[in-house]
């Protein structure tokens, strides 16, 4: 008896016989997935989190550097970050706007090139706005303008190309990097604390409480995107509908929910409340922490980082971030440095100690799979010297990628300065986003009274941020306040 193929399986010129539809639906899910953390999760996250008369500017900030990355993407940066290898470290600017390009197979997996451009603009979209977050509350936004295309293109596709492209060095050698441990999170900490210290502070009246979020609810349902939107994140990284990809969503999950109860748990003891934006923090390191190892590390391994990620980032932010001078010195609203360079260093030295033989080879795929191989495994099958050949990559993929961001992202700024200031005049950072855009978050109905909202106690967290404006917070104005 001949089995006929189904109509909707039979390839044609749609569908051409290489392309896998279950792959190419998984991974243009995941990449809207991963545009989702961004717009609206890190939009609606850091107009939340700061100060209410920055919301508009900070959620515009993330709003544009989304857009204006999209274009350099398919202007120039795709093909920069995994075409033809110009030098050693990046590949050759080329469009990738043509039909004939984007119709063909991607260099990896069975769907087409136009789903690969997608699914990595997404996360180089991401990384912008993860920057953006050590700059709100006082960067001009004309520098800003500036800096999203110069950093994408100069920045980031380097550290793309070195570690993901299969022609990168760094992917030669065997540098594991999952998901973006390293080419999102520690870039976008290092570039974005480099960037602060050109920049420089807010005012002191908008660092009197760290973070001092307007709108408590509100943030957790950016947070809350940021967390689920993070399985397309890390379960898209194999390029197929795979056991790897389920085994790494559900370790990121896993990791991400033991950071989080890490982080409460210190808080509670040390400062005697649990504290909801600690929560969040918590949350953000262990997703953060387990990006690099999502599908090479088994669950017991998950659960470790989790422990490590919801710790040490809490012991350098809580403890060690007033007792170090160039912490203290610059000025980092959203805690990018801790939560994304500490974070994502970890994971990516966790990945060299816990990454398992058989996951390497069933998530890279290559014919040389037994050199990615972590510390614990090599010492127990007598690898050693292969284990520690895997940690020393691992540091030295670090160093590599705190280089070049710390080199370019201060030849960017100071470049930028040569034209416009980096920085908001004193009136604009007083006022904020009235005199920045002409907009503000919340307007009273009556136009007659601007409000602050509720006045806040600065020992607790309160659902609603606002200024003390005597005259108006003696009042029940609730129901006056209109988001727009």
């Amino acid at each position: 008896m001949v089995m006929e193929i189904p109509a909707n399986l039979i390839p044609d010129e749609a569908s051409p016989e290489w392309m896998n539809k279950a792959d190419n639906a998984w991974q243009l899910t995941a990449a809207t997935l991963v545009g989702l953390q961004s717009i609206p999760g890190l939009v609606i996250l850091y107009g939340s989190m700061v100060k209410k008369k920055w919301a508009v500017n900070s959620a515009f900030m993330a709003f544009y550097a989304f857009a204006a990355v999209l274009v350099c993407w398919v202007g120039w940066g795709f093909r920069m970050s995994f075409g033809e290898k110009l030098v050693v470290f990046l590949g050759k600017p080329a469009v990738a706007l043509d039909e004939k390009f984007l119709l063909g197979q991607a260099f990896l997996g069975l769907f087409p090139t136009a789903t690969m451009v997608f699914y990595h603009g997404m996360f180089a979209g991401l990384t912008l706005i993860l920057v953006a977050g050590a700059l709100l509350g006082r960067m001009n936004f004309v520098a800003w303008m500036l800096f999203v295309p110069l950093w994408v293109t100069f920045s980031y596709t380097v550290v793309a190309f070195s570690i993901w492209c299969p022609d990168g060095w760094l992917a030669k050698l065997g540098v594991i990097d999952y998901a973006g441990g390293f080419v999102v999170h520690l870039s976008a900490g290092v570039a974005g604390f480099t960037a602060a210290f050109w920049v420089g502070p807010r005012c002191e009246k908008d660092r009197e409480r760290f973070p001092p979020p307007n709108n408590m609810i509100l943030m957790l349902a950016g947070a809350g995107l940021l967390w689920m939107g993070w399985s397309g994140f890390n379960g898209g990284d194999p390029y197929v509908a795979s056991t790897v990809a389920s085994l790494a969503i559900l370790n990121t999950h896993v990791c991400a929910a033991t950071s989080l109860l890490m982080w409460v748990i210190l808080d509670t003891v040390f400062s005697g409340k649990p504290s909801l934006v600690g929560a969040v923090q918590g949350m953000i390191t262990g997703l953060v922490c387990i990006t690099p190892a999502a599908g090479v590390v088994q669950g017991w391994a998950a659960i470790i980082m989790g422990m490590i990620s919801g710790s040490v980032p809490w012991y350098t932010m809580m403890v060690l971030h007033d007792k170090i001078k160039i912490l203290r010195h610059v000025d980092d609203p959203m805690a990018v440095f801790h939560t994304h360079a500490i974070a994502g260093s970890l994971g990516g030295i966790l990945a060299g100690l816990f990454a398992t033989p058989k996951l390497s080879r069933i998530f890279f795929m290559v014919s040389d799979w037994d050199k990615y191989i972590g510390l614990l495994y090599g010492l127990q099958s007598g690898r050693t010297s292969a284990g520690f050949r895997q940690m020393g990559l691992q540091l030295g993929g670090i160093l590599f990628v705190i280089v070049v961001n710390v080199v370019v992202t201060s030849l960017i700024c100071l470049f930028i300065q040569l034209f416009v200031p980096l920085r908001l005049n004193d009136d604009e950072l007083e006022i904020g986003d009235g005199a920045v855009h002409g907009e503000e978050a919340f307007v009273l109905i009556d136009g007659e009274k601007r409000s602050e909202g509720f006045e806040i106690n600065a020992k607790r967290n309160m659902a609603f941020d606002v200024e003390e404006y005597s005259s108006v917070a003696s009042r029940s104005i609730v129901s006056e306040l209109q988001l727009v």
